[in-house]
């Protein structure tokens, strides 16, 4: 069955966006360039064609945005380029289960989809304090966090105006399954009632941290949402049309036992787009500055045009916030490969970041086993930062609000390497030579171009031999965290051998205990 057109009652989404056409105070405004420049620039931002979230939406999101379109400015792209090291949040009310954030719901059976439903109740985090985060995160060596406001489950950990009008009643026949309802269904309804959100925004501003908050487009608890994504209910049009919804994955991912339910009418995909628009709008607007948001998933091609207007919406908000491009394409601002790191230095001039897991989840994960370990954190923050991106480990708090203490010890201990080993990370670029690897060594260069830094993951013993370097160009090389400059030489044409210490032969007396960090001074 073909779905049917939306009606006039969109309307109203035009006047939601001439109620923003003033940039609000938090927003920064563009750098004055010249038109042709800026047109230049626009044309330059692309996300790599091996992105698989470009892949999920290339076939109706266009891949030259609209012309009254402009990404944040140069400025903020260069502050995402500083950002070196950063921690995702995943918590909600699926921390009370220890699942693997709100994934299983839509395996569950009617049964305990209902009683998931029910779990704000109860969620009441009495031992958050997001100074205390914010404290942690910075012994950690961290410049960002990201904070997961609303899962796809639906419930966000913000306070929303918003109100969800239909719900799933997963126990009722099938002709009767979606119901009246009128909730918020956020933080606000639970015992804990406090604006999680809010309060981390302010102790990230105290603490200097930049703020990412995750946001996902589609919305299981919502049935307005349906058949968008990957949702538990579906409709006929959904099950003969998946391509329109996304490529490939939404095939692998689309829940057998979902409900099949009517199409919705033009009046629910109209409030569902409102309320899409308006909780993005209050995350840019009640919450002070906003440097990044992380949009997840996508909502399909029936609504993209309804979604690139919300898009632009936010940039006028907050001109310079930076939108990770999932669901949106080369309207985002960067991407963000998960659970691998690139083999090579991305071709793509949109800036990057990986996201792994520290344990095996991305919520709260109770087994202390399950963590990778420092040295993990670190081989893989080097490998990102050398290939011109960045790293950001993923960890959950537990119900209470609580980080795992050997998620605590392994990270902490990453800070205490980058009290050494920072300055070869932080405000640092990728080899304009392109060369982000020489030999078994990493390769960073610092903004100014003055400096090379070279990072070993296995201690050199004697020697530390460095392939396609001209000695001509060196004019000293030090180890970090050690105070005496190193004796070098040439070896062979453009290979230069560093001699390291005896002293430095026994563990105890290296300044650190991963990824030794060597820094030459250039003429």
């Amino acid at each position: 069955m073909k779905r049917p057109p939306l009606l006039s009652l969109l309307a109203f989404l035009s006047l939601c966006a001439t109620a923003f056409e003033t940039p609000n105070a938090a927003g920064a405004t563009q750098p004055a360039q010249s038109a042709d420049a800026a047109a230049k620039r626009e044309q330059s931002l692309r996300l790599p064609k091996s992105d698989v979230h470009y892949r999920m939406v290339r076939s109706y999101v266009e891949d030259v945005p609209d012309a009254d379109y402009r990404h944040a400015s140069e400025a903020a792209h260069e502050a995402f380029r500083d950002i070196k090291f950063s921690v995702r949040i995943h918590w909600g009310v699926y921390s009370m289960r220890n699942l693997e954030a709100s994934w299983p719901y839509l395996r569950m059976p009617a049964k305990q989809k209902m009683e998931y439903q029910e779990l704000y109740k109860k969620f009441n985090p009495v031992r958050f304090n997001a100074d205390e985060w914010m404290e942690f995160f910075k012994r950690c060596g961290m410049q960002a966090f990201a904070f997961t406001s609303k899962h796809p489950d639906g419930f966000s950990m913000f306070h929303t105006k918003t109100r969800v009008k239909r719900r799933a009643n997963y126990l009722a026949p099938p002709d009767k399954i979606i119901e009246e309802c009128d909730l918020a269904y956020s933080i606000e309804e639970t015992p804990f009632k406090r604006d999680i959100v809010k309060e981390l925004c302010d102790a990230g501003r105290r603490h200097g941290l930049k703020i990412n908050l995750y946001y996902t487009h589609p919305d299981w608890y919502d049935a307005d949402f349906r058949p968008y994504n990957y949702h538990a209910l579906t409709t006929r049009y959904a099950q003969t049309h998946k391509g329109d919804y996304g490529d490939g994955i939404f095939n692998m991912r689309q829940n057998k036992s979902s409900v099949l339910t009517p199409e919705p009418t033009p009046e629910e995909t109209a409030r569902m787009v409102a309320r899409h628009r308006e909780q993005l709008c209050e995350l840019l607007t009640n919450y002070g500055k906003i440097d990044m948001i992380c949009l997840d998933q996508w909502l399909g091609k029936d609504v993209w045009p309804q979604t690139k207007e919300t898009i632009k919406i936010m940039r006028k908000l907050q001109p310079d916030v930076m939108l990770r491009a999932r669901g949106i394409g080369n309207y985002g601002d960067y991407y963000q490969p998960e659970q691998v790191i690139p083999g090579k230095l991305e071709d793509s001039n949109l800036p990057w970041m990986s996201i792994c897991l520290l344990g095996k989840i991305f919520a709260y994960d109770p087994i202390a086993k399950n963590y990778k370990g420092t040295g993990w954190v670190i081989n893989n923050l080097v490998d990102c930062v050398a290939k011109g991106g960045s790293f950001m480990v993923c960890i959950g708090p537990d119900a209470t609000g609580l980080f795992h203490p050997e998620a605590v010890k392994q990270l902490e201990a990453v800070g205490d390497w980058l009290k050494v080993n920072g300055e070869g990370i932080y405000d640092t670029r990728a080899d304009p030579k392109k060369s982000w690897k020489k030999g078994a060594n990493w390769i960073t260069r610092s903004k100014d171009g003055k400096r090379l830094y070279v990072f070993t993951q296995k201690w050199p013993k004697h020697n530390l031999l460095l392939p396609d370097m001209n000695p001509a160009d060196i004019r000293e090389i030090r180890l970090l965290g050690f105070g005496e400059p190193l004796r070098w030489s040439e070896a062979e044409k453009n290979v230069v051998k560093v001699e390291i210490p005896e002293k430095l032969q026994s563990p105890k007396n290296r300044p650190c205990e991963y990824a030794w960090c060597f820094r030459l001074e250039l003429k």
